[in-house]
């Protein structure tokens, strides 16, 4: 036996079929959808505030005993820089609006506006476009990343590449840290600053663009082993790309704290060697 679906009554539209049925609410879904968002919005606006209060501070980033260096300010490259921190020069003037690491920290910024996690996340959580899945966007016209300002985020490919060069930079700091007055030395900044570093690689690399560059546009996997067996490193770290974007925000949050804590002098370094 065979059943027939019946349309739903209705005003017929011209072609004499039925026309789909009015809803007059917005959404039918009676979850908290607008959580995830609003924690989202929450998150993301106390990092940028935090991260842009530190930016402008112009102090507490270097712990000369130590050679720890907040991500913040690294490189240090005005003539503002405390002696030690600049290990790359000081090509820029002490002006306040330029920060020390002006060449850095926009490609960092880059980066994550341009992620692919990131800009589902302000996109829901700002821009209400849309808020969360079966919600209506806040805009009534939608042209997508076709347009200006949007169409630059077809750039991230090329913002990985910056972003590579930062976290390089990154490992050095970590690895100049190791360095103590006496010679080699060990403590908790070295810890937090080491683990900062290996987040920032698995977010760097867990990218999107990362996974395309190593096996995107290969046609025979079994022609190109290593890049086989990396491209399938990279697909795994893919997967947790979110947990991984929230992850670094909180390392580098931790270890400009810290860094600034122990140059402000609030309390002193654990210190396990030298």
């Amino acid at each position: 036996m065979t059943t027939t679906a019946t349309r739903p009554s209705g005003p017929a539209d011209n072609r004499g079929a039925r026309a789909r049925a009015a809803i007059a609410a917005k959404t039918l879904r009676t979850d908290r959808w607008w959580f995830p968002p609003l924690v989202t919005f929450v998150g993301l606006a106390a990092w940028v505030i935090y991260a842009t209060v530190r930016v402008f501070m112009h102090k507490w980033y270097f712990v000369e005993d130590y050679h720890y260096l907040t991500p913040f300010y690294s490189p240090c490259l005005t003539d503002r820089c405390v002696e030690g921190a600049a290990e790359f020069g000081t090509p820029l003037p002490s002006f306040w609006l330029i920060p020390e690491a002006a060449f850095t920290l926009p490609f960092l910024l880059l980066f994550r506006l341009t992620c692919y996690y990131y800009r589902k996340a302000y996109y829901r959580a700002f821009w209400l476009s849309p808020p969360a899945c079966a919600v209506p966007d806040a805009h009534g016209k939608y042209t997508g990343e076709t347009r200006f300002p949007l169409i630059f985020q077809n750039i991230h490919r090329y913002a990985f590449y910056a972003a590579v060069i930062i976290s390089l930079i990154n490992t050095w700091d970590a690895i100049r840290a190791f360095q103590s007055p006496s010679g080699f030395g060990f403590g908790l900044g070295n810890i937090i600053l080491v683990g900062n570093v290996v987040m920032l690689w698995l977010y760097t690399v867990s990218c999107h663009s990362c996974r395309h560059i190593t096996g995107g546009r290969l046609k025979h996997f079994s022609k190109h082993p290593l890049r086989y067996r990396f491209w399938t490193f990279v697909s795994k770290l893919n997967t947790r790309h979110m947990e991984l974007a929230w992850i670094t925000l909180g390392t580098l949050a931790l270890t400009d704290f810290y860094v600034m804590a122990v140059s402000a002098g609030w309390f002193s370094d654990l210190r396990f060697i030298g």
